[in-house]
């Protein structure tokens, strides 16, 4: 296995760490993941439940048809995990904020976003 330059480290740094964008907080999510899979699949538990407690008893082909068609008709619950934002692009939105708020040397931080957006390789707004 070859040695990586410490300048290659930084790029792959920017483009392959990941930073939650969501807005909340990070710690946060290691519950909250878990939650919101579980919710989606109890409900949907849930309702299956409720729609077949309809047929039990004597078996009428109308019924069964009848269940089988109700839970067709609505599609299931579910819930998607939305991934989080490459390093390379937090630390550019955080720069490019920090230049419209005024809140930095807009001198500093303009040769950082340059440098930032060398390392990642992209190309100049």
């Amino acid at each position: 296995m070859r040695r990586r330059s410490p300048q290659e480290k930084k790029r792959l740094n920017y483009a392959k760490d990941r930073r939650n964008a969501y807005g909340e907080n990070d710690k946060s999510s290691r519950k909250n993941i878990r939650r919101n899979k579980r919710a989606p699949h109890r409900a949907n538990r849930h309702r299956v439940n409720q729609v077949l407690e309809a047929a039990v008893g004597a078996v009428d082909e109308g019924a069964e048809e009848e269940v089988e068609r109700r839970l067709l008709t609505k599609r299931p619950k579910s819930w998607e995990k939305s991934p989080d934002a490459p390093l390379g692009e937090i630390v550019q939105y955080t720069l490019r904020r920090r230049m419209t708020l005024g809140t930095g040397d807009p001198g500093r931080d303009a040769a950082r976003l340059e440098r930032v957006r060398r390392r990642t390789r992209q190309p100049a707004d």
